[in-house]
C-alpha cells in the first residue's frame, strides 16, 4: 500500500511539473540576467514552458544605448534556452504582467527587486507589491536586485525618465500660455466668470501634453497657468496676491486638475502611438502571411520573408536557400526596397550562415564580433528541418524587443508556410502514387486480358495446322494462317501503342519535324488501315492546292491510323469514314469523321482516358486496351495541338486537330 502511495504522488508531482508555465520578467537592469538564469534553471528543474515578458512602456525610446544593449542580450540568454519572448505595451507595468499572466495561464513569475533601498511613509506600492495584489493565486519568485539599476526598467519614476523639453516643445508651450492668458483677458472683458477661464487654461495644459513630447511640458504647463491666472487675472493684478480668501484653493484645485488632465492627455498620447505601432505590426503579419500562402515554392517563400523583414526593419537582409547537399546559392535584399542581387557564395559570411545551417542556431555578428560579418544569421525551420538561413543587418543590431518579436512572428509565419507547402506536395505526391498505381493495375489487369484471347488463338490455330496440316483443305489452312497473322498484327499494334504512350510519358520521345505534304501523309496512313476496312468506305477529301505543314510525320501517321481504326472497329460495317484535311488561316485542319450512332455527351471526355473502353459499341473497346486515342492526344500536345471530338451532323463523330502551315510557299 504503502508503494501504491508513493507511486500515486511522484506520479502528481510529475503531472504537477508538466503543467507548470514560467513567466520571467525582463528588463535592462544589470542582475536582470542573474534573474533570467534563475527561471530558465526553474523552467529546466520543472521541465514546464517557460516564457519572458518584455513590457514596453511610452519611455522605452529615451532608454540608453548600454540598457538596449543588456536588454538585447537578456532576450538572446532567454531565446537560447528556448524561452518564448513576448512584448507587450502600456505605462503600467505591474497591470500589464498581471494581465499577461491571467491570459497565457501562468503559475508562476519570476522578477527582480530592488534592495538597495527601502519605500517611505505614503509612497506607492512598489512592482511587486502590485504584483501581489493583481495577482493572488499566481506564486511570485523575486530575485533580489543589488545592482545601481533597481527599477524594472533602470531609473524609478516617469518624471526623471522623461526627456527633456526641446526648444520647439518649450515655444509650443509659451504659446498656448499667452493665447489662453489673452483669451482669459478678453473674457474679463467681456464679463465672462472665472470658472470660464480657468476652463481655457485647462484646454491649454492639455493641448501643450497632446503637442509636445513626454510630461515636462503638460507639468510645467499646469504650474505656469495657476501662476498667469492669478497674475494677470485676480485682484490685485500684476502680483501673486490675492484679495480672496478662496483663491488659494481655487488655485490649488485648478494646478490639480491641469496636473491630472495634462498627465491623462500625455498617457493617451503614448498609448495611441503604441496603439498604431501594434495596429501596424498586426497589419504587416495579416499581410505577410496572405502574401506567404500565395507561394508556389520554397525558394520564393524564403526571399518573401528576408523582402518583409527588410522592410519592416530598413535594412540590408540576406537568405540563402538550402537543398540536400547543404546551403546552395542566396538572395541579397536591399534596405528600402531598392532591388536585390546575388548573395556571395564564399566568405566570412556565407561561413557564418554555413555555421548557422549547421548547428541549427544563431550566428554571424552578435554571437561572433568579426568585423567582416555583416548579418546575423537565423536559421529558418519548417518542422525539425532547416529550410534555409536568413541573415539580418548587423547595422541593425539593436533591434528593439518588440521590432525582434515581430521577426520571430514572420519567421513562424515562413515555417508554417513551409510546412503548409510540403504537406501539399506530400499530398500530390501520395495522389500520383496512389493514381499510377491504379494505372499499372488496370494495365496488368488489361494486358492479362486482352493478350489471353489473340495468344489462345494463335497457340489453337498453330496446333491445329502443326496436328491436320495433312487433312486440311487449302481454304481452311489459308484461313488459320490468314487469323494468326491478324493476331499477330493486332498485338504488334499493341506493343507499338505501348512504347509510344511510355516513351511520351518520360519525355524520352523526341520529335523530328519537317515540312510536309498533308495530302501525301493522310494517303500513307490509309494505307496502313486495318483489313476490316473493307466493310466500310473510307473517303479522302484535300484541297485543290497542297497543304504544307510542319510535323513529325511517322507519329502523325500513327495518330491517324489509330484514329481510322477507331472508327472502323466501333461503328456499323457500310459506315461511311472521311478524312479530310483543309486550310484555315495559318493552320491545316485534318479530321476523321464517320456516320456512326456517335459518342453520348456524359462520355466524350471519358474516351480520352487510358484504359477506358467503354461498351462494345463505343470508344476503343473491342479487343482494345483504351490506349489509342491517349495516344493521339498525346503526340498531338507534343507538336502543340490538341485532339478535339465532336458530333457530325446528322450522326456520328468527327475527331480534329490543328497543325501549323509551314512558311514555304509552295507556288513560289
Amino acid at each position: 500500500m504503502e508503494g501504491v502511495i508513493k507511486f500515486s504522488a511522484e506520479g502528481k508531482q510529475r503531472k504537477d511539473a508538466i503543467n507548470e508555465h514560467i513567466l520571467v520578467c525582463l528588463s535592462s537592469s544589470p542582475s536582470n540576467e542573474r534573474v533570467v538564469k534563475t527561471a530558465v534553471r526553474m523552467a529546466s528543474g520543472f521541465g514546464s514552458q517557460l516564457t519572458a515578458l518584455y513590457v514596453r512602456t511610452p519611455e522605452h525610446e529615451a532608454m540608453a544605448p548600454e540598457d538596449s544593449k543588456r536588454l538585447e542580450n537578456h532576450i538572446r540568454i532567454a531565446e537560447a534556452a528556448g524561452a518564448e519572448t513576448v512584448t507587450t505595451h502600456g505605462d503600467d507595468v505591474p497591470e500589464q504582467i498581471a494581465e499577461y499572466a491571467r491570459l497565457s495561464g501562468a503559475t508562476k513569475i519570476v522578477i527582480g527587486i530592488n534592495t538597495a533601498g527601502r519605500r517611505r511613509l505614503f509612497s506607492k506600492p512598489s512592482l511587486t507589491e502590485r504584483l501581489f495584489e493583481l495577482v493572488p493565486g499566481i506564486d511570485v519568485h523575486v530575485i533580489p536586485d543589488t545592482g545601481s539599476l533597481g527599477a524594472y526598467y533602470g531609473k524609478k519614476g516617469p518624471f526623471k525618465r522623461a526627456i527633456l523639453p526641446s526648444r520647439k516643445d518649450m515655444g509650443i508651450t509659451v504659446a498656448l500660455l499667452a493665447a489662453a492668458t489673452a483669451v482669459g483677458l478678453l473674457f474679463q472683458r467681456l464679463g465672462f466668470t472665472e470658472a470660464n477661464i480657468i476652463t481655457v487654461y485647462l484646454l491649454s495644459v492639455i493641448l501643450i501634453s497632446i503637442l509636445t513630447r513626454g510630461f515636462t511640458c503638460g507639468v510645467l504647463g499646469s504650474f505656469a497657468s495657476v501662476i498667469l491666472f492669478n497674475y494677470f487675472l485676480t485682484e490685485p493684478r500684476l502680483t501673486l496676491r490675492a484679495y480672496g480668501s478662496g483663491y488659494p484653493v481655487t488655485f490649488a484645485i485648478t494646478l490639480a486638475a491641469s496636473i491630472i488632465a495634462g498627465t491623462l492627455a500625455a498617457r493617451l498620447k503614448a498609448q495611441a502611438k503604441l496603439s498604431a505601432g501594434d495596429a501596424f505590426r498586426t497589419k504587416l503579419l495579416f499581410e505577410t502571411n496572405r502574401i506567404l500562402q500565395g507561394a508556389k515554392s520554397e525558394r520564393e517563400i524564403l526571399s518573401i520573408t528576408a523582402s518583409r523583414v527588410s522592410k519592416l526593419l530598413n535594412v540590408d537582409t540576406s537568405v540563402y536557400f538550402a537543398d540536400e547537399k547543404g546551403l546552395a546559392s542566396g538572395m541579397l535584399f536591399f534596405a528600402g526596397g531598392e532591388g536585390s542581387e546575388q548573395a556571395p557564395s564564399e566568405g566570412s559570411d556565407f561561413e557564418a550562415a554555413q555555421l548557422a545551417y549547421s548547428g541549427k542556431k544563431e550566428s554571424g555578428t552578435g554571437t561572433k564580433p568579426l568585423k567582416s560579418i555583416k548579418f546575423v544569421y537565423t536559421p529558418i525551420r519548417a518542422g525539425e528541418s532547416v529550410c534555409g538561413v536568413l541573415g539580418i543587418g548587423a547595422a541593425h543590431r539593436g533591434t528593439d524587443a518588440s521590432e525582434k518579436g515581430i521577426v520571430q512572428s514572420i519567421l513562424g509565419e515562413c515555417g508554417l508556410a513551409l510546412e503548409n507547402l510540403r504537406n501539399a506536395k506530400g499530398r500530390e505526391e501520395a495522389a500520383v502514387l496512389a493514381k499510377n498505381e491504379q494505372l499499372r493495375a488496370n494495365l496488368l489487369r488489361t494486358i492479362s486480358h486482352d493478350l489471353r484471347t489473340p495468344l489462345t488463338s494463335i497457340s489453337g490455330n498453330a496446333d491445329t495446322l502443326l496436328s491436320n496440316r495433312a487433312v486440311l483443305d487449302d481454304e481452311t489452312a489459308d484461313r488459320l494462317l490468314s487469323d494468326i497473322r491478324d493476331d499477330a498484327e493486332w498485338l504488334t499494334g499493341l506493343v507499338e501503342n505501348l512504347l509510344s504512350i511510355s516513351k511520351i510519358g518520360d519525355g524520352s520521345i523526341r520529335l523530328d519535324v519537317s515540312d510536309q505534304i498533308a495530302e501525301d501523309v493522310l494517303e500513307e496512313a490509309l494505307r496502313h488501315i486495318d483489313r476490316e476496312s473493307v466493310n466500310h468506305t473510307i473517303k479522302l477529301e484535300t484541297g485543290c492546292e497542297p497543304i504544307l505543314t510542319r510535323m513529325d510525320a511517322r507519329l502523325i501517321i500513327q495518330v491517324i491510323v489509330n484514329l481510322v481504326n477507331n472508327a472502323v472497329k466501333h461503328t456499323p460495317a457500310g459506315t461511311l469514314i472521311t478524312v479530310r484535311a483543309v486550310q484555315e488561316g495559318k493552320q491545316a485542319v485534318i479530321s476523321i469523321s464517320d456516320n456512326g450512332q456517335g459518342i453520348p455527351d456524359e462520355l466524350k471526355e471519358k474516351v480520352f482516358e487510358m484504359f477506358f473502353t467503354g461498351d462494345n459499341n463505343v470508344g476503343d473497346s473491342r479487343r482494345s486496351m483504351g490506349l489509342g486515342l491517349p495516344l493521339c492526344r498525346s503526340i498531338l500536345e507534343a507538336h502543340g495541338s490538341g485532339l478535339m471530338l465532336d458530333d457530325n451532323v446528322p450522326s456520328g463523330c468527327v475527331f480534329s486537330f490543328k497543325l501549323p502551315l509551314s512558311e514555304v510557299d509552295l507556288n513560289e
